[in-house]
């Protein structure tokens, strides 16, 4: 016996309504952060990441600065898809639940804007 309607059944449609979509984008994001994480773990253990010159010379070269940033852009999108998970699963009045989905994903976005900024900033030698 299925609780599924039988719309639900043919479109593949989960109790949330969105289907699987949420779930695959969990899992591509995380298939993206494994090569960027060791990218960047392997290249920050290859240089003196104590010296600000060191660092910044290292980010000035385009490649890096374009890996750092889609670092940063991944890391924030999976960590934003995790937190509406515990929130929804945890939230159970609508209103509420609805107004921390929303702060949320503007913390998020906060959150990848900055750090994209920081990476622009410090790759292109600009002042902050």
């Amino acid at each position: 016996m299925s609780l599924k309607s039988p719309l639900g059944r043919v479109l593949g449609l989960g109790a949330a309504g969105e289907g699987p979509g949420h779930w695959w984008a969990q899992r591509l994001s995380a298939a993206a952060l494994v090569p960027l994480t060791l990218w960047f773990a392997l290249s920050v253990a290859g240089i003196d990441a104590g010296n600000y010159y060191v660092v910044d010379a290292w980010l000035s070269r385009p490649l890096n600065a374009l890996l750092a940033i889609l670092l940063v852009l991944a890391a924030t999108y999976h960590a934003s898809l995790g937190v509406q998970v515990v929130a929804e699963d945890y939230i159970h009045a609508p209103g509420p639940r609805a107004v921390l989905l929303g702060l949320l994903r503007l913390a998020h976005v906060a959150l990848a804007v900055g750090g994209v900024f920081a990476v622009v900033v410090v790759a292109t030698g600009g002042a902050a």
